[in-house]
């Protein structure tokens, strides 16, 4: 059961695939006693989550993007591919030691987080590596659900904007230059704040 405070008891969510996604999605995926990812729905370009997540460094926010390969013709996420274009698997575990090695939780995290971001995800569909990503950040922030019977109340969130609502300012390394910075992936939550990252959610 989830010590987490819903808002929607009774509910089952569904929610669209994310990699590493933002604070707002699983502020949000908390919230909810039963969730499942559709991770079945139709490939849409404009749907840059799936293989894409904001980071904050020294310059600014910085897009981290895990390039992919999709067969010809109409298809769905499940069947588009994490590709070896720019070998990315060299550069991103590089660009999240440049942004978070001086957080205070980035020691205690990164080597649970980095075997995702390596060669060995190269040819598995982007689905996939979301889905793994996603069981390692519930993991870590204590996100669990309670398997709802089928005719449950159905609350449809797989085009929701999840940064339309007031996310509480959290501690960040660099606030103090830039002010808080909203939107981005959870890694900067956990990296930032470590176990009360599960407190902040259950505000």
């Amino acid at each position: 059961m989830s010590h987490y405070p819903l808002l929607y008891p009774g509910a089952r969510a569904v929610f669209p695939p994310m990699l590493f996604g933002t604070v707002g999605y699983y502020r949000q995926m908390c919230r909810f006693e039963d969730v499942s990812v559709d991770y079945g729905m139709r490939f849409d370009k404009r749907m840059k989550s799936v293989h894409r997540f904001n980071i904050i460094d020294a310059p600014g926010v910085q897009v981290l993007t895990v390039p992919v390969s999709k067969p010809e013709g109409p298809v769905r996420w499940c069947d588009v591919t994490v590709s070896d274009h720019g070998k990315w698997w060299l550069s991103m575990p590089n660009a999240l030691a440049t942004a978070y090695s001086r957080t205070p939780f980035f020691e205690f995290y990164i080597d649970r987080i980095a075997p995702l971001l390596s060669q060995d995800s190269v040819g598995m569909p982007v689905t996939e590596l979301c889905a793994r990503a996603d069981a390692l950040v519930r993991k870590i922030l204590d996100i669990e659900f309670t398997p709802l019977p089928e005719n449950a109340a159905i609350v449809d969130c797989r085009k929701s904007d999840f940064e339309t609502s007031v996310i509480p300012p959290y501690w960040q390394l660099r606030q103090a230059e830039k002010g808080f910075v909203p939107g981005l992936s959870v890694l900067d939550l956990i990296f930032n704040l470590g176990p009360e990252a599960c407190l902040y959610l259950a505000e």
